[in-house]
């Protein structure tokens, strides 16, 4: 079996919903940690696991304002809904649904990852009345129980899928779930198994193994969607399969839609290099400057020092250079060469200048500080 252009596998062609994310064209949408199940191989971090927030990509939000700001920044062509459970916080999920394609119109693509738990035919007629596209439900694996439920969603004219991890050992249970769902889906798509740092998972413990030191996808959960694609093929099952790999993921799903990201976060004198990584200069105060303990000392409260560095962006435009305060990490931006060229000037006015390199996300990660 060949590995396709994007490093996944497939038979037939790919959901909808996959080939907005592999461009990185969907925002991810984070509804909420609140979650009716407690998987074992669950991968969400522990400041989200059954916590009740909200990201779109890499920002929080609290208000449908943000959420469409989010989407727009990196033009977005639809959005992927995930959690937790989105379904456990319905009416949120329906008005976000509501919102976006009210503001950006019926062909912004969206869709949904869910459990069974909690969906009934009068959700699902909610959920395809706000203007969902795409329904990718979640099974228990080790027990059928809700199983039935996967038929309710074929009586509205949306795609229906399946999407679990493949995880080795499991074969029997995933083939059983296969020769049952398939009268009702359109597509399977199965998740390379991947191990988390958080407490919820306990992949590690149960004794499973990560295929070598540098990846975190776990040892024959690939090989075992092959074997699954090969048994569709053999029943000729009309459903289409993608298993969705690690590398998928990184090396092209979240890479593209970094690229996307820095587009639109780009301010006039920013560098983005091939991979979507901004680099400007940076003016700092000494007390608040990338280092140990930076990101913490950024969740305090520096309504003094951004005073103190408004005054400064004053006298630092009297140079003739053209600034951005970001107000997020108290600083002043600047361009790259700026802050080369005017050092001394900016230590006397005791700022600390640096050429910075980071993600164009909300959270602007810094990949390289160089201070001058």
């Amino acid at each position: 079996m060949e590995e396709n252009k994007f490093y996944s596998y497939n038979h037939k062609d790919l959901p909808k919903g996959c080939q907005y994310c592999i461009k990185g064209q969907k925002m991810v949408i984070f509804l909420t940690g609140i979650c009716p199940r407690k998987c074992y191989f669950c991968p969400l971090s522990d400041d989200k696991f059954q916590k009740d927030v909200i990201f779109a990509n890499e920002r929080p939000i609290i208000s449908s304002k943000e959420l469409i700001e989010e989407a727009e920044l990196m033009d977005a062509k639809g959005a992927g809904i995930t959690g937790g459970d989105p379904l456990a916080k319905l009416d949120r999920t329906l008005r976000y649904i509501t919102t976006l394609k009210k503001h950006f119109g019926s062909h912004f693509h969206i869709h949904i990852y869910t459990t069974l738990r909690l969906t009934t035919e009068p959700v699902l007629q909610k959920l395809y009345k706000a203007g969902l596209d795409e329904i990718r439900f979640h099974p228990d694996l080790d027990a059928s129980t809700h199983w039935k439920k996967i038929a309710f969603a074929e009586k509205f004219p949306w795609q229906v899928g399946i999407e679990i991890p493949c995880i080795p050992g499991k074969e029997k249970e995933i083939k059983k779930l296969i020769d049952y769902s398939h009268p009702y889906v359109d597509f399977l798509n199965l998740n390379e198994l991947e191990v988390a740092d958080n407490q919820q998972s306990k992949l590690i413990e149960l004794g499973f193994e990560t295929k070598d030191d540098f990846s975190y996808a776990v040892k024959g959960s690939l090989e075992l969607g092959k074997e699954l694609i090969q048994y569709v093929q053999e029943k000729e099952y009309p459903l289409a399969v993608h298993i969705c790999t690690a590398k998928l993921k990184d090396a092209t799903q979240l890479s593209n839609r970094i690229k996307r990201q820095a587009q639109g976060a780009k301010l006039p004198f920013d560098i983005i290099d091939e991979e979507g990584m901004l680099t400007r200069g940076a003016l700092y105060l000494e007390e608040l400057s990338p280092g140990a303990g930076y990101r913490e000392k950024l969740k305090e409260d520096h309504e003094e020092i951004i005073e103190r560095l408004k005054e400064l962006q004053q006298e630092v435009k009297k140079l003739n250079i053209k600034t951005v305060f970001d107000e997020k990490k108290p600083r002043i931006l600047i361009s790259k060469s700026d802050a080369k060229k005017h050092v001394k000037k900016f230590k006397k006015l005791n700022l600390k200048p640096a050429i910075v390199t980071e993600y164009p996300t909300y959270d602007q990660l810094e990949v390289e500080v160089e201070f001058l």
